[in-house]
């Protein structure tokens, strides 16, 4: 079985206050903790191998977390179990990710990721702006940036990618638009423009929240966050700017240079196989034959996970995907890819094509320039029409119901 590689780590310098993502800080964690879960990461990469029968990787990504934040040598331990491991599926990973934050992507970890095979990384900025980070609680020293995204251009030319995210406290047009052109003077290949998301369960969220019940204008001025049309401005002003200087939105929050987009993700969006490996790590095994699917998940917990039985993916938990979920799945995120959803997969899985599952809204959406024309019959979601996703998908799901 072919199927891509998605590793957990679930460590971070410090949490910043809008993050969601399952982590635990690094400075708190015992050195024993992090090698017993090196050691566990490994064996249950090797068990879900055979497992599933793995006989072909195509790409691995390593999360978190930061995984960084593992620092140089154990970085170097767990790339070099995994090589090992990746030998026996056959021919090495086409693309190997690891995401790190500039305050732990020093000179040494860098070398460790190009030693042990990776082959392009993901660079968490954000953004420079101090007032912004320090809202946030950010880790690491603005001023190490430049020096970092100059160490990560060099170490990997042309196979770098950078994280940066609109709507955040004090962040204005001026700001963001400084963001960017310093980001472009580093030639990254792969850009993700990513909207704050106020999540309930954050500390930002909570802030947000209490807020809000005080008075609208008092939560404004302590949070100094852009709200409505401000933020969907900002969001937009960063698009702009990103396809003057040449990467293309190929997805509703990346932008790539031609040939430079993340296989990875892609497999992600095209519902294709893959694993997950650590803790809160969740895999998807599809069947094509019948358009149903297993997503296997770990808990988010770092001791539940290392206190697992082995092989621990037999105790992983298991959500039966039947037709209509997957059919549900395979829409939302199909339709985030500019490419849209793969047709010929679509109907194979579901022995029918798009039109003929969703005929109304389809007409209805072509009508409002949701789609472009492609020159392979793809539904091809339109540059403005990715702003109108989430009312396209609700129309959807409607109709499938």
């Amino acid at each position: 079985m072919t199927a891509s590689l998605y590793l957990h780590i679930p460590f971070c310098a410090s949490l910043c206050d809008y993050c969601d993502f399952y982590s635990i800080a690094v400075n708190e964690t015992p050195y024993t903790l992090i090698d017993s879960f090196i050691d566990a990461l490994l064996a249950d990469i090797k068990d879900q191998f055979a497992f599933f029968h793995v006989d072909h990787v195509p790409s691995v990504y390593i999360g978190g977390g930061t995984p960084s934040a593992l620092g140089a040598e154990c970085t170097e331990r767990l790339l070099s179990g995994l090589q090992a491991l990746l030998k026996h599926t056959g021919k090495a990973p086409d693309e190997f990710t690891i995401e790190a934050n500039p305050e732990s992507a020093d000179e040494d970890f860098l070398r460790a990721c190009v030693k042990g095979g990776v082959s392009r990384i993901s660079l968490g900025v954000q953004t420079f702006h101090e007032p912004s980070r320090r809202a946030v609680h950010r880790a690491g020293d603005g001023n190490l940036l430049d020096e970092r995204l100059s160490l990560a251009s060099s170490c990997f030319p042309d196979a770098f990618s950078v994280d940066l995210i609109t709507g955040l406290p004090f962040q204005t047009a001026a700001v963001l638009r400084e963001d960017i052109e310093r980001i472009l003077a580093f030639r990254p290949a792969h850009v993700s423009l990513y909207s704050l998301i106020l999540e309930p369960e954050t500390p930002l969220g909570k802030q947000a929240a209490l807020s809000a019940a005080v008075g609208k204008a008092a939560g404004r001025a302590a949070l100094a966050l852009p709200r409505g049309d401000e933020a969907d401005h900002l969001w937009i002003t960063g698009r702009d700017m990103l396809e003057k200087a040449g990467l293309f939105q190929y997805e509703v929050s990346n932008f790539a240079l031609p040939h430079k987009t993340c296989a990875h993700n892609i497999r992600y969006w095209r519902m294709e196989n893959w694993l997950g490996a650590g803790p809160a790590a969740s895999g998807t095994i599809i069947d094509d034959a019948d358009g149903s699917g297993k997503r296997f998940s770990y808990p988010a917990d770092i001791n539940a996970y290392l206190a697992m039985p082995q092989p621990r993916i037999r105790s992983a938990r298991i959500e039966e995907l039947n037709q209509a979920d997957l059919m549900r799945e395979s829409l939302l995120m199909g339709f985030r890819y500019r490419a849209g959803p793969d047709p010929l997969m679509f109907r194979r899985r579901f022995g029918c094509s798009i039109e003929d599952c969703i005929p109304q809204t389809i007409t209805r959406w072509l009508a409002r320039g949701f789609f472009e024309t492609a020159q392979n019959g793809n539904l091809t979601p339109s540059r403005e029409g990715l702003l109108f996703l989430n009312a396209f998908l609700r129309d959807a799901f409607a109709e499938l119901d």
